[in-house]
């Protein structure tokens, strides 16, 4: 089953995804307080097969609502960095060995943004490089698991685009700044984990610039697999439902080129992952962050 979230009686509500139409269902924080249940009542409702259910419950044109990120204020967004060996060979860590840790690093939730939204190019940056992965939600408490354990907590992943702002990235050790531009990470619509599977298992991920194929891998081939990644988070910290893990990406960034190929103002990325759609995102000018 695929989930939005969207602008529903002026707060943000989660809504069930059918082809072009959307089912509200219950405010943000309410769903991930049960999302196991939601997911069972908009199994239900789908279906047809409830006589009682969240007022309301009208089925709405999806072209008629505003998508925001399915995501509650409090949760924490873990991004994944170098967790394909390609990436890693081909950007400024190519002569280091394989990290024995992931290496995870933070976005803010006012970072991110949904399918169709420009994101701006920051002042004194070149461009923006693009980084095409699949988001895990989590789904449940998760507090000092091992990887059995860890396989359960997820409720479903996304496609997702770490557009990163290269220069800010590359002034420090620390890529806090280049990783929380304004907009600057979309997430298209949740699908829950029945209807994807295990990430070990291979989804194709693909990233194209203005129609033209920049990344081709397959998450397969992460070094840290998913349950690694909760297992090893979930012993220093208390894992949270809503909070997101971003897997990493493939090789095919745009600054590890010769020459360097970044987004400018009138480009278009795509973000197309199996099981998962494609993520669309513009590209604008500075000016775009006056919606900030």
């Amino acid at each position: 089953m695929q989930f939005i979230g969207i602008t529903h009686h002026a707060e943000p509500w989660a809504a069930a995804l059918a082809g072009s139409r959307v089912l509200p269902l219950t405010a943000v924080s309410d769903f991930w307080a049960d999302a196991e249940g939601w997911q069972d009542k908009a199994a239900s409702l789908e279906a047809g097969a409830a006589r009682e259910a969240p007022d309301p419950c009208t089925w709405l044109e999806r072209d008629s609502v505003t998508e925001v990120p399915l995501v509650p204020p409090s949760a924490r967004v873990i991004c994944v960095g170098l967790n394909y060996k390609a990436h890693v060979a081909e950007g400024s860590f190519k002569d280091q060995e394989l990290p024995p840790y992931p290496t995870l690093f933070a976005r803010w939730t006012a970072s991110l943004s949904v399918g169709n939204v420009p994101v701006p190019v920051p002042a004194g940056e070149n461009g923006l490089d693009w980084e095409g992965e699949v988001a895990a939600y989590i789904g449940r408490r998760v507090e000092s698991v091992d990887e059995t354990e860890a396989v359960d907590a997820v409720f479903g992943y996304s496609t997702f685009n770490d557009i990163t702002s290269r220069k800010a990235q590359k002034l420090t050790s620390q890529w806090t700044l280049g990783k929380n531009g304004d907009f600057s990470g979309p997430l298209g619509p949740l699908v829950s984990r029945d209807e994807v599977g295990d990430l070990r298992d291979g989804l194709q991920v693909r990233t194209r610039v203005n129609g033209v194929e920049a990344q081709n891998g397959n998450t397969r081939d992460m070094i840290f697999s998913v349950p690694a990644i909760i297992s090893l988070i979930s012993q220093t910290f208390t894992l949270h439902p809503g909070d997101v893990i971003a897997t990493g990406t493939p090789d095919g960034v745009g600054y590890a080129r010769t020459p360097q190929w970044l987004l400018q103002p009138g480009d278009t990325v795509e973000v197309e992952i199996e099981k998962l759609g494609t993520l669309t995102t513009p590209v604008g000018d500075l000016s775009l962050r006056s919606r900030a």
